[in-house]
């Protein structure tokens, strides 16, 4: 991978679980609304889309037919586009284990998140990934053929990847997703970027990893990760605004920000095909 090692990869969240259009009305919510958007971030250099859905309401979703919507409209309307597929195996905070996984089981996307522990959640409730339903999932991700975007929240939630990848729930090569910034996990700032970096080259060697900073150390996590080594998530999934007092126009805005930061750099923007190499996908 020698020739890749100046490659730094885009994901782009174009939704989350929960923002709403009265917090910026420029958030795609509705599934041909998010399929255009992937659409037009992938033209803009985003090689992974990592996929949230909502319902009628615009309230946080896990149904499949939904998730379905946005990867055919992607599909169908534009046949050229080779975007990766990350659906959420998550969603909001109380959705069922079968609901969390039922998307991943009967669409097949590339890949699918995997939050690697329990944590209280922005101070209202917890988010529960406990050891037997991780268990279950890494173990249907292997059986499907779905490749796990390991996301950690906190230093701890590394080491017990490494547990789960030893034990056989977990394949190497492992890709991981620093989540920083959000209440109850770690902050987001560069020195914790480092601080996770380091972690990682020790508990988990020879992965790959990308990293996103909620609120105002989003700049600073994107910065420091493309500097480090790493690949970068943006989206509004992660924040609303471009810059202090600013909302972000679209999704697109964030996309072109980041490939400047990445090119300003020295770096290239991976392709879709490059990305697929760089996580060993087959």
């Amino acid at each position: 991978m020698g020739d890749l090692k100046d490659k730094r990869i885009i994901t782009v969240a174009t939704t989350g679980a929960w923002p709403k259009k009265e917090q910026n009305p420029n958030i795609p919510l509705q599934p041909h609304e998010i399929g255009e958007e992937i659409y037009q971030c992938w033209k803009l250099g985003a090689s992974v889309a990592h996929v949230h859905v909502r319902d009628e309401e615009g309230n946080d979703s896990m149904k499949v037919e939904t998730f379905k919507a946005v990867m055919d409209y992607v599909h169908e309307n534009h046949p050229d586009c080779d975007i990766i597929f990350n659906l959420t195996a998550a969603g909001g905070i109380a959705n069922t284990e079968e609901q969390r996984m039922a998307p991943f089981i009967q669409l097949r996307p590339e890949m699918a998140s995997f939050d690697c522990g329990t944590m209280n959640w922005m101070h209202f409730g917890v988010f529960n990934n406990n050891p037997p339903f991780l268990m279950k999932m890494g173990t249907a991700m292997q059986e499907c053929g779905v490749k796990p975007e390991v996301e950690v929240f906190d230093i701890g939630m590394i080491h017990e990847a490494a547990w789960y990848l030893k034990n056989g729930y977990l394949k190497a090569p492992v890709h991981f997703q620093f989540c920083m910034g959000c209440a109850g996990g770690i902050p987001a700032t560069a020195e914790n970027v480092i601080l996770m970096r380091n972690a990682l080259k020790e508990a988990v060697p020879d992965s790959t990893w990308s990293a996103f900073g909620v609120g105002k150390g989003a700049m600073e996590v994107m910065y420091t990760a493309i500097a480090a080594g790493g690949n970068i998530r943006v989206g509004m999934e992660d924040n609303l605004i471009y810059k202090k007092g600013v909302l972000a126009e679209s999704n697109m805005q964030l996309i072109e920000r980041a490939r400047r930061c990445i090119e300003d750099f020295g770096c290239e923007v991976a392709t879709p095909d490059e990305a697929r190499q760089l996580l060993g996908l087959k």
